[in-house]
């Protein structure tokens, strides 16, 4: 933090611990009271122990950890909102943040003070009952870090202990902040800098220790869980997700029994199995809980040619808090080929099975199935499709492997159109649970996805290593328009007791957010790129409220009380329609029964033109630039050119497609690495940045020549949307 950011916390603070009034008209034009109490939070910032977290439950006007409580149920007991009144919520205050990019963050409320974080690890605080900002953190990330980052340059959250909040950043440290003035307590780097690690996760706060995972399956890197000291982030333990060399021996017996699944040399890319988002703590057990990733390359045939199951990939893992050992394991996808993660958000239920009472783990899959799991043993209890699933035909309940049709495993010259696709059925956004109602709410997409496999598949040091042509999706739909190739999300309301669903809500083209589950008989969802924040009756799924937020809204929104006023914060930016260089209005908003706050007017934007200069390259020099853009640039610009949404620009209407030398500066030389886009000279060459151009100029021309007045060709959306 500079210098200036200190003496605004300093002042801040110290107004507040002085109880100072303040208008919300003096200074976010919002209209809460404006007589403002000592918070508690002024004796000592995130005052949160042990105990408290555990009783987490019993403070509903509180959200002090990621999920509300252990459970992870994202469930808020406040029934001031409810359906009777939810038409009068209106906007109290809002935030704005200084990152245009998508915000994926689900805040913490403690004691007066709500704290979030927001794109490239950065971290607010501000008073919750006006919006004044209290302090703000820069990790200042290097800008050309993001190459070492899979899908977005995001954060999804933060934990709180012992007055300090702690975050996660893109280059591997977990850094503690002391909670009253932003200021850092320790940094510690939990990953090897040499190779491609990243994390986008929320740490979670168990028995003094802070647990983190990280990201990079995509690239090449081993995956695993470090827990680390709340006091002084010393590692405590570490627990890897996949067995090294076998010439080094192995870690613990998991590991050694896990290399019995495993063929080849794995190892040499590290194997993958990244625990990028779900970490449950569950008292009852004593057990933590997390998902872990896809293995390095996606396609099994590259990665281990004997076929085995290699775990400890797409499953989950249960070990002791206390030392990282291995208890039990459950795989949803042996011999994954499809990056089909397990680290969707799980959850902690009490519910009857069969007659008799469970204590459950649940988990909506990406894979398309929602697995019941005995939270002591690991047994499987049921297992059910929750979208549109057509690469198996369900689950072994004895076996509890599934039933996988065998020409999903895409053999090299065929075709499978695979669903749910690679976007997910479910990915990292937040699953809500309703006690009284006894259902989910499960953020669900319909998504296909072509699975091609890469014929000569060369591991990369620079770009993905997945072992898929992932350009020949935009050519495989544009050649076959009546195959399925929806994306659409929607929020489901889901029976865990029946396996079955109860309503949908409506659908939305592109990905879904997250959802929040009150005792005011509602469930909160983030509509995704739809822009819009709405509210669902829990029982009918009739829409009762919502409003257009002018940006997508894909982080899990909180519910906390102040004063007798309950409130809704949601954290909105991102996968916006107009592309990368529009604003995306990226803010926190904060809601109330009759709050009368308006956003700014939206800044009009007209979106650049399709306006690519003449197509010359020959047919070769086009094919060559579509093998080297599927291997280092679909993954970020998309498979024909655009993401959807503005988290990478458009290529297709890119200036630089008039002048090489500005494409190679860019491409070869750096010069927005600050941005995040590094230097490739390491992998390519003056002629591949040549034949890249060519190639995204034969897209554009394409796109044009077929929809003059259209910024693009048939949809193909982002391939990798759960943001690892």
């Amino acid at each position: 933090m500079n210098v200036s950011h200190k003496l605004i916390a300093l002042t801040i603070s110290l107004a507040v611990a002085a109880g100072c009034q303040r208008s919300d008209q003096e200074t976010t034009g919002a209209d809460a009271p404006a007589t403002r109490e000592v918070p508690a939070a002024a004796a000592k910032f995130a005052e949160v122990d042990g105990q408290r977290l555990q009783n987490a439950a019993g403070e509903p006007s509180q959200w002090m950890t990621y999920g509300g409580t252990y459970s992870e149920r994202h469930f808020s007991n406040l029934d001031q909102i409810d359906t009777g009144n939810v038409a009068r919520l209106g906007l109290a205050w809002f935030a704005d943040y200084d990152t245009n990019l998508t915000q994926t963050g689900t805040p913490l409320y403690i004691d007066g003070v709500i704290y979030v974080s927001t794109a490239w690890s950065k971290v607010y605080a501000f008073d919750a009952r006006t919006g004044a900002q209290l302090w703000y953190y820069n990790p200042k990330v290097p800008g050309e870090w993001a190459v070492k980052v899979c899908c977005g340059l995001v954060n999804r959250g933060i934990a709180a202990y012992d007055g300090k909040i702690y975050v996660g950043t893109l280059d591997g440290r977990l850094i503690a902040l002391d909670a009253a003035t932003g200021e850092e307590v320790w940094s510690k780097l939990t990953i090897d800098p040499d190779q491609r690690y990243s994390i986008t996760s929320a740490p979670r706060v168990v028995k003094g220790k802070v647990l983190i995972g990280n990201s990079g399956g995509e690239f090449g890197v081993r995956g695993y869980i470090g827990a680390y000291d709340a006091q002084t982030g010393e590692e405590a333990w570490r627990f890897y997700t996949v067995p090294g060399n076998p010439a080094e021996g192995f870690e613990n017996e998991a590991m050694a029994r896990a290399a019995d699944t495993w063929g080849g040399e794995w190892w040499k890319l590290g194997g993958g199995g990244t625990v990028w988002d779900a970490i449950v703590y569950d008292p009852e057990s004593d057990l933590v809980y997390f998902g872990t990733g896809n293995g390095t390359p996606w396609n099994q045939r590259d990665r281990d040619p004997t076929g085995g199951d290699n775990l400890y990939l797409a499953s989950i893992v249960a070990v002791r808090p206390d030392t990282g050992e291995y208890v039990w394991h459950y795989q949803t996808t042996p011999g994954d080929t499809w990056d089909y993660d397990a680290v969707s958000p799980m959850m902690l239920l009490d519910i009857e099975l069969d007659g008799k009472p469970r204590h459950v783990l649940v988990q909506p899959c990406k894979n398309g199935f929602l697995y019941v799991l005995d939270a002591a043993s690991g047994k499987l209890l049921s297992a059910d499709p929750f979208t549109t699933v057509n690469w198996a035909d369900g689950v072994n309940l004895e076996t509890g492997r599934p039933n996988v049709r065998p020409e999903a495993r895409y053999e090299i010259g065929s075709v499978f159109n695979l669903a749910p696709g690679v976007q997910g059925a479910h990915g990292w956004h937040a699953n809500s649970y309703n006690p009284s109602t006894g259902l989910m709410y499960i953020p669900t997409q319909r998504a296909y996805f072509p699975m091609i496999a890469e014929e000569n598949y060369q591991p990369s040091e620079v770009g993905y290593n997945l072992g898929l042509d992932f350009a020949a999706p935009f050519t495989y739909y544009r050649d076959h328009p009546d195959v399925p190739s929806e994306f659409v999300g929607y929020v489901i309301a889901w029976d865990p007791a029946t396996g079955r669903e109860v309503w949908r809500g409506e659908e939305n083209q592109g990905a879904t957010g997250g959802t929040l589950a009150t005792a005011g008989g509602l469930v909160f969802h983030s509509g995704g790129s739809s822009n819009e924040f709405r509210a669902y009756d829990a029982r009918s799924g009739d829409k009762l409220w919502h409003v257009d937020v002018q940006t997508g809204v894909v982080a899990a929104p909180i519910s906390y009380e102040i004063d007798g006023t309950q409130y809704v914060a949601v954290s909105v930016g991102g996968g916006t329609a107009a592309g990368y260089f529009a604003p995306n209005h990226s803010r926190l908003l904060v809601f109330k029964l009759d709050g009368t706050t308006t956003l700014p007017t939206p800044v009009e934007y007209v979106p650049r033109p399709l306006n690519p200069p003449v197509l010359t390259a020959s047919a070769e020099e086009i094919e060559l630039g579509r093998q080297q853009y599927s291997q280092y640039c679909a993954a970020c610009h998309g498979t024909n050119g655009q993401t959807r949404g503005a988290t990478f620009p458009n290529l297709m209407v890119t200036p630089l497609l008039h002048t090489q030398e500005g494409f190679d500066q860019v491409v070869l030389q750096g010069v927005r690495a600050e941005r995040g886009m590094a230097s490739f000279a390491q992998v390519l060459e003056p002629r591949d940045s040549a034949a890249i151009l060519a190639y995204v100029v034969s897209l554009a021309t394409a796109a044009k020549d077929a929809a003059p007045t259209a910024a693009a060709g048939p949809t193909v959306n982002q391939p990798h949307e759960d943001i690892e």
